[in-house]
């Protein structure tokens, strides 16, 4: 009872567009009231210490730094230099502006880890150059929103930082690494669908009367928005930093690209991108912190067992109970965000994965490229609602596009999860 009264007073407060963050924390109070009703005020004094427990965790401390790094090279004008670049290596023809697109994402996916940004910082680029070149706006909102997807694979990944610090037994740079090959993989298969409806709808036509960049050129603009993944990925596998302190020196790389090289940032934008960080920060450790309180009533009152429980009774196997929450999140992350997916379902999913044993690493992969699914989604995608709004038309215009794109990246999900060895051979093998 206490645990139906937990999730329905969530839902129901969720439905009266209360945040997020205040609904897991008033659902948790309650059950903890509820469970020690004869001394209720002792049993809410598990609030507040849970609410810093939550978020005193060393690996977090990365967070706002990678989230500040988004910040920072969306302002420095990297994406327009790898788009150049892109544009240079695959040349003018029909369906290449999208490749392009997917192909700039998973770059600056490997120097914010944040989706929306990304999906800001291409869109801004690619939505012009696309329109000039003949695509549906509806479609380049598709594109782009999609592609944006994968920052949360290829890392630094913010959902892989959350993760870490919610499942015992894995580590941020073996995350990283897991997520690495999954996230080239998700490009893939969203690049296929995306050159094949360009050439099947006619579109791009005029790309080949644009003027391809120079190779040399670009790369020398470039260089520096790509050496940024290369900075992050080796100085942790160097062992020169820990994921954290990667975190701060991707910071002062990027504010010397922005600043000194580029100089497309000055003195006075600072505190914008401060402040912009900072706000981005604090969202999501409000719902860390007060998602602490949800998951402590969850595994406290022991409120996952019978979840365990009725997946056995039912004779699920490992396969069909992995397919079965693969499908329920899917459906979750078209109105939810990837962080706050996590607050919610870790605590009942963790007793699952030991139960069926399942590798914590690669359930980790999995359920980020669920999440990243939603991200591209309709009703409530935030990724293609930043691509839309650039491109200045509305969600329901993309459904045609959009559908085949989740088709392409849920084909990448179903390899990894089939083959979990395309997660956990890049950790196994640099030993994470």
């Amino acid at each position: 009872m206490i645990g139906f009264t937990l999730f329905a007073l969530f839902a129901l407060l969720m439905l009266a567009g209360v945040p997020i963050g205040a609904a897991l924390g008033v659902g948790g109070v309650v059950a903890i009231a509820w469970a020690n009703w004869e001394a209720p005020w002792a049993g809410l004094l598990a609030a507040p210490q849970n609410m810093q427990a939550g978020i005193a965790k060393y690996p977090l401390l990365a967070l706002p730094m990678f989230v500040l790094v988004g910040t920072i090279f969306e302002r420095a004008g990297v994406a327009q230099r790898l788009v150049d670049f892109a544009s240079a290596c695959v040349g003018r023809s029909p369906g290449m502006l999208p490749l392009v697109a997917v192909l700039v994402a998973m770059a600056l996916g490997g120097i914010s880890g944040s989706g929306p940004a990304t999906a800001a910082a291409v869109g801004a680029v690619m939505v012009a150059a696309m329109s000039r070149a003949g695509y549906p706006r509806a479609f380049t909102a598709s594109v782009v929103g999609s592609a944006a997807a994968i920052d949360i694979l290829i890392p630094p990944s913010i959902a892989l930082v959350v993760y870490s610090v919610s499942v015992p037994g894995t580590s941020v740079p073996g995350l990283f690494a897991a997520g690495m090959l999954p996230g080239l993989l998700a490009g893939m298969a969203l690049i296929v669908p995306a050159v094949w409806l360009s050439r099947r709808g006619g579109w791009g036509q005029a790309e080949r009367e644009l003027p391809r960049p120079p190779f040399w050129r670009s790369l020398g603009r470039a260089a520096w928005g790509l050496a940024a993944p290369v900075l992050i990925l080796g100085g942790m596998r160097l062992g020169w930093f820990t994921p954290t302190e990667a975190a701060v020196v991707a910071v002062v790389y990027g504010l010397f690209v922005g600043i000194v090289v580029h100089r497309t940032i000055g003195w006075r934008d600072l505190y914008a991108v401060f402040r912009d960080a900072a706000e981005t920060s604090s969202v999501i450790m409000i719902v860390m912190a007060l998602a602490g309180i949800f998951a402590y009533s969850v595994s406290t009152l022991g409120l996952a067992d019978p979840l365990v429980q009725a997946v056995r009774d039912a004779g699920l196997g490992p396969q069909a109970a992995m397919a079965a929450v693969l499908l329920i999140l899917v459906a979750v992350g078209m109105v939810l965000d990837g962080v706050s997916i996590f607050m919610i379902f870790l605590p009942l999913l963790y007793p699952l994965m030991l139960a069926f044993r399942w590798d914590p690493t690669w359930f980790g992969v999995l359920l980020t490229m669920v999440i990243a699914i939603g991200q591209f989604t309709p009703p409530m995608a935030v990724n293609l609602m930043v691509a839309c709004r650039l491109a200045q038309v509305r969600m329901e215009q993309t459904l045609p596009h959009v559908v085949w794109l989740v088709l392409g990246f849920g084909v990448a999900t179903a390899i990894v999860a089939l083959f979990p060895p395309v997660a956990l051979w890049l950790p196994r093998t640099l030993g994470f």
